[in-house]
């Protein structure tokens, strides 16, 4: 069965054309929480992360999503700007039935979507998207007042994925001496990606950082890495990096400048975790 909405990265497009408006957004969230609503919460109450990426959009769809998942029934905890694997993460780790990634990834600030995950982290299958497409045609009813979701910020959700970061490396793994050029592009790892780096040891310099809504990977990150190049042979760095607006996309530059070739990149992951 053909889905209607759901690409292969979720629902994607153009802010202000249909389906990225605010009243499907809505409905969205609602459709979402009829689905996982019905899912057994090992804690009694089920539960959906929001986060985004720095689209000035994303507070519009952040609170339409809110409005909906809450008339389901279904409590939201709302992240703020985060890096979409810090949102699967998260997911498993505050043990929601779902988590959601308000973000166009690497587009302009103009488009925004909407993508999910699954309570294990992961994509969800086509047979929930259908479920949720399905609840998109029916007309919304907002739960009895009693049976209301709650809605709340998590405010050490950044520091939680810094540390997550950290830990992913072995024991005592330090990059002190290194100096490093990150470019965040504007987006959802301006105040993390840093910080990481910088705990472990390494001399950090930022480009990228200071997202207003709507310079998300203009000129910079991933998709744009000369500004990345440059200041990595202007500063001496060793390492350049870059990554795209919601985080889950990185390029690397050696200290010449040179784009490393993702298969490189591969290899020496999969040496360091032999």
């Amino acid at each position: 069965m053909t889905k209607r909405f759901f690409g292969t990265d979720g629902v994607r497009g153009q802010v202000g054309t249909y389906p990225i408006t605010a009243e499907f957004v809505l409905k969205l969230g609602w459709a979402a929480g009829k689905v996982f609503g019905n899912t057994r919460a090992s804690a009694g109450r089920n539960l959906i992360l929001v986060g985004k990426d720095t689209r000035v959009s994303g507070y519009m769809f952040e609170s339409a999503l809110q409005a909906g998942i809450i008339a389901a029934g279904v409590d939201v905890s709302l992240m703020g700007p985060m890096p979409t694997p810090a949102v699967a993460y998260l997911t498993r780790t505050f043990r929601a039935q779902a988590g959601i990634v308000i973000s166009a990834s690497h587009n302009p600030f103009h488009d925004n979507g909407i993508k999910f995950f699954g309570g294990d982290g992961f994509k969800l299958p086509d047979d929930v998207e259908h479920r949720i497409e399905r609840f998109l045609d029916e007309a919304i009813i907002t739960a009895e007042s009693v049976d209301l979701g709650r809605a709340h910020r998590v405010t050490d959700a950044a520091g939680r994925y810094v540390e997550f970061c950290k830990g992913t490396l072995p024991y005592g793994f330090s990059l002190a001496g290194m100096k490093l050029v990150v470019d965040c592009a504007h987006g959802a790892t301006y105040h993390v990606a840093p910080d990481v780096l910088r705990e472990l040891g390494a001399s950090v310099i930022e480009l990228g950082v200071q997202p207003d809504g709507f310079n998300i990977n203009e000129g910079c990150g991933s998709t744009n890495p000369e500004l990345l190049r440059q200041r990595v042979i202007e500063s001496g760095a060793d390492v350049g990096i870059a990554l795209d607006g919601d985080g889950d996309r990185v390029i690397f530059v050696d200290q010449k400048g040179e784009l490393v070739d993702g298969d490189e990149l591969l290899f020496i992951i999969a040496k360091s975790r032999q």
